[in-house]
Order: structure tokens, then C-alpha cells, then sequence
């Protein structure tokens, strides 16, 4: 079977604002999902709320449409009923960064193996604008007229200093190529993948622009002297920002997944388990 971007296009109509860099990270997950040549059927993308919640009407997959900050625990659910899929969770900063922080840390910790891609525009966009976990301290907001008091969460070093996870990077929504190429190591990458994507919000954050990335942004993969599997090196480059950004795969390693440790997994997923012979009655009888 040969997927092409026609095979991915759902019927929905796209409803982000003109511009917005949630675009660039769709069509790099079209475009990765082409390179890996998998029925559409064999991927499950589950999305959480707000802007980037709505990533999963405009791409013809299975998906799941969880609560706000939730879709790391629902992925990690459908990747356990059936570890043969290609699970990719999606969430904004927001989503992902504030509500749904404690499941990225243990989702990250057990080393499931799908990916999670999340929507960095440093602003809650889909409630116009308020300022969100990785908005910089003292930017003026809707919600801090003024300045944010606090400082900033740096998803990378978090990442990195959960000492489980396994692939953790960073894309720009302005360079599909490389993005593109980004998503598709993380979907091949056994374990947990994270993806860290800059993605300018053109209609309310107006400091994070494609402009103000572009002047930043280097890619790690042209630096010959950078060793992905080296962690120091990878927590060093995570805490620049003000004059240089990088993108690429900070870090890299191969470790084991949390469904190899589960011997019920060893001979074939969940769902296509016989269960004719099993009988549940006595537990019926006792909690139903």
C-alpha cells in the first residue's frame, strides 16, 4: 500500500487563524506519516483541548479526542490495548505543560512507546491569549497586564532531567523539511518521543513570531562537534534561547520499553487476545 498526503486529508474544514504555525506541524505529520507507509488505520492520533485539540478532524486516522491535559494518559491506554498501532499524542503548551505537566513526567518515567508532539506558541491562543507555562517572565498578557510573575518552564530540561526519556527534541513550525524528518525519527524511535514544536501563534503572541524564530533557530544535525547520546551536551544547549535556539534531536538512547515488562504483551496486543474462554462472572458478582 502507497500512502499519499490525498489519503490523509479528512473532509473537516481547518479552522485555524491564517497563518498560524499549527499548519506547518500538520502537514509535517502528514508528510511523516507518507515516509513511514502505514495504513491510516494502523496510526491513533489523540489530541487534548485547545488550539492543537483539533489536530486530529483534519488528519483521516483513527484518533481520540480527550479532556484538557489528558491525552498522555489516553494514549498511554491505547498503546497498552494495542502496541502494534503507531500512538501519537498532540497538545499544546498549555495542554501539555500546565494541566497535563504530572503525566508528562510518569509517561516519560515508564518509557512508553509513542510520541508526543506539543504545540509550543508560549500563549493560550484558543482562550485569546492569556499567558500560558512557557510564556517569558514579564510578558504582558490578558491574563498579566503586568508581566507573567513567574518564570517559564523549560520543556527540554525537564525532559532531559527525567532521566527515562528517550528521544527529546525540538522543531519549528517554519521548517517543515526538517520537522518533517524530526516526526519521523520519533515515530521509528522505540520508546517515548517527545517533540518540543515552536509554533507562532500570529494572533496573539506577537514576540515569539516566525521572525524572532528565525533569527534564533539552529539546527543541531549541521553541528559536527554534537553527540545526541551525550545528555550533558543535550542540557547545555536547552538553556539557550535569548540569542541562539536549537532544533533537532537534543538526545537519544535506547532503553527499555515499559510494554516489554508486561509478559501479557509478549505473544500478540491486547484487543486481539481470545477472552471466549475466560470466565468474569465471580467478579460480576462481586462489583457489579
Amino acid at each position: 500500500m502507497n500512502i499519499s498526503l490525498a489519503n490523509l486529508q479528512a473532509q473537516e474544514k481547518i479552522t485555524w487563524c491564517p497563518g498560524c504555525g499549527n499548519y506547518g506541524i500538520l502537514m509535517a505529520v502528514k508528510k511523516a506519516l507518507v515516509a513511514l507507509n502505514r495504513p491510516s488505520y494502523e496510526t491513533c492520533l489523540v489530541t487534548g483541548v485547545g488550539c492543537s485539540g483539533k489536530f486530529n478532524h483534519f488528519v483521516k486516522t483513527y484518533s481520540f479526542e480527550s479532556l484538557h491535559g489528558r491525552s498522555l494518559p489516553v494514549a498511554s491506554g491505547i498503546c497498552l490495548a494495542n502496541h502494534e498501532l503507531n500512538v501519537v499524542a498532540v497538545g499544546g503548551d498549555g495542554d501539555g505543560y500546565g494541566i497535563g505537566l504530572n503525566h508528562f513526567l510518569h509517561t516519560m518515567r515508564r518509557n512508553l512507546n509513542f510520541t508526543y508532539i506539543v504545540h509550543n506558541n508560549q500563549i493560550y491562543g484558543l482562550t485569546t491569549g492569556q499567558y500560558s507555562p512557557t510564556t517569558a517572565k514579564g510578558t504582558i498578557s490578558a491574563s498579566s497586564p503586568f508581566g507573567a510573575l513567574e518564570e517559564p518552564v523549560n520543556p527540554i530540561k525537564l525532559a532531559l532531567a527525567s532521566n527515562a526519556a528517550s528521544f527529546v527534541a525540538r522543531g519549528f513550525a517554519g521548517d517543515i523539511k526538517q520537522l518533517t524528518n524530526l516526526v519521523t525519527q520519533a515515530m521509528q524511535h522505540r520508546g517515548f518521543s517527545f517533540i518540543d514544536v515552536l509554533q507562532p501563534c500570529v494572533t496573539f503572541n506577537k514576540i515569539n513570531t516566525y521572525e524572532f524564530f528565525k533569527k534564533r533557530v539552529y539546527k543541531l544535525e549541521d553541528d559536527k562537534s554534537y553527540d545526541k547520546t551525550n545528555k550533558k551536551q543535550a542540557e547545555e544547549r536547552c538553556l539557550e534561547w535569548d540569542k541562539r535556539i536549537a532544533t533537532g534531536v537534543y538526545f537519544q538512547a535506547d532503553l527499555p520499553i515499559y510494554e516489554d515488562a508486561l509478559p501479557a504483551l509478549a505473544t500478540t496486543p491486547l484487543v486481539k487476545q481470545d477472552i471466549k474462554n475466560i470466565d468474569i462472572s465471580a467478579s460480576c458478582e462481586e462489583f457489579v
